[in-house]
């Protein structure tokens, strides 16, 4: 990573769309891409802004902004969850829209990358205004979306109700039953098995292999999760039944830490009590700071939860031994390099959280065929492609003596110039 043109240490970028475009020019440069190929890649092929007005519960009418970006389809239709969060903004979404694209293509899914989002706190709304919301936003964006052309799906703050909410509103715009157009719905509107645990799940498959390449057993690993949110929480509990300790965790106001392990049941018990907090566990401690987890000597550090959470101020301070990022873009591109530099082993965003957009690719098959797999059948599923992609990156990152991140990006690049030359794009 040495040759990477990085931006001056004294002031580190965080814009997550310049920060995907510096990935994509310093895999692009290894592979020996041409610059048409990198100028297509490097901007979305639409983002679609939109305004749309809100009947409140006190009788007044709110205007709410949104966006979806759409980044690239010569591969297949584009997909990407959509999150409610009060600092979306165009540049955030663009950049998830293109980290779903490199997911997509290093786990062989035929899709691009989409993203969307509302400016918006759901926490600040009834049950009746975010389904309106969820509605207004499916109502403005419905002309660019469908089946075979954008395949929205869950994201930060959203949950398979909103996407049950979207789903109908689509279906009575076009006057059909059109549960594809949408993934994470509840099964009963066509959801998948396996669903709402395949992004933890298939980050754990990914650990799994990691911990292989190490020589190291899960039996004992210490983990630290940052973000105790539904994926947090769900690895937790899966890395807890592969033997290993949890030692630390930490949401929005707290980290806690028991270098003996932390209780999982209590710890989750307080965190799903209004009136309680993690802080309240009475077998941990409490961090100075949520950001000291980050820093703990651990077999494995987990963030989860959002973007720039180690950069360069806080890099230097990584001890753990492997840095899965079930979050997207938690690590910025100085502090890859001095992760790297250091021996830790990075699973990338692409790779390491790529679970759950290969089984919400397994239900827009299933809508697709009106057949429905058995969990157990969507699991084996997710694991097989996800251990052939870690491996399939590890090897070329071998070959090329680079980090685990490039060589995603790499495979992804590869993949998507192939198809794009295949259409006569390029």
């Amino acid at each position: 990573m040495s040759e990477m043109n990085l931006i001056s240490n004294e002031q580190e970028n965080l814009n997550p769309y310049e920060i995907v475009q510096t990935q994509i020019d310093h895999a692009g440069e290894l592979l020996g891409v041409s610059k048409d190929v990198l100028d297509i890649l490097k901007k979305p092929k639409r983002v679609l802004y939109v305004s749309f007005p809100v009947k409140m519960d006190d009788g007044s009418t709110r205007v709410f902004e949104g966006y979806r970006s759409q980044h690239n389809d010569a591969i297949g239709p584009t997909k990407g969850g959509i999150r409610f969060h009060p600092e979306v903004t165009m540049d955030e979404v663009k950049a998830l829209s293109m980290w779903m694209s490199f997911k997509c293509c290093v786990v062989n899914v035929p899709y691009g990358g989409g993203k969307g989002g509302v400016i918006c706190d759901p926490h600040e709304f009834s049950e009746g205004e975010i389904e309106r919301i969820s509605r207004g936003f499916m109502e403005a964006i419905a002309d660019i979306v469908g089946p075979e052309r954008d395949i929205p799906a869950p994201d930060v703050y959203t949950t398979p109700q909103i996407m049950g909410w979207m789903m109908d509103t689509f279906s009575r715009m076009k006057g059909q039953f059109s549960p594809g157009v949408i993934t994470g719905k509840p099964l009963i509107l066509g959801g998948s098995k396996g669903r709402n645990e395949a992004t933890a799940r298939g980050c754990v498959f990914a650990i799994e292999e990691a911990m292989k390449t190490l020589n190291k057993p899960m039996e004992g690993a210490t983990v630290a999760i940052q973000g105790f949110g539904n994926a947090g929480r769900i690895l937790a509990d899966l890395l807890a039944a592969q033997g290993c300790k949890i030692v630390a965790v930490s949401d929005s106001t707290c980290a806690i830490y028991q270098p003996e392990g932390l209780n999982l049941r209590q710890v989750e018990h307080l965190k799903d009590e209004e009136t309680a907090s993690i802080q309240d566990d009475p077998d941990s401690h409490v961090l100075d700071r949520p950001e000291d987890l980050l820093g703990l000597e651990v077999d494995i550090l987990v963030p989860a939860a959002l973007e720039n959470v180690i950069t360069l101020k806080n890099a230097n301070n990584i001890k753990a031994n492997i840095v899965a990022e079930a979050a997207n873009g938690p690590t910025t591109p100085q502090a890859d390099e001095i992760l790297f530099k250091k021996g830790i082993l990075v699973l990338p965003d692409i790779l390491a959280n790529a679970g759950g957009v290969i089984v919400s690719y397994f239900e827009w098959v299933q809508n697709l065929m009106n057949y429905y797999w058995s969990e157990e059948e969507v699991n084996g599923k997710l694991r097989e492609q996800m251990v052939r992609s870690y491996h399939e990156v590890h090897t070329l990152a071998k070959q090329h003596q680079t980090d685990l991140r490039t060589a995603a990006y790499m495979i992804s690049i590869q993949r998507i110039t192939a198809a794009m030359e295949a259409r006569g794009w390029v």
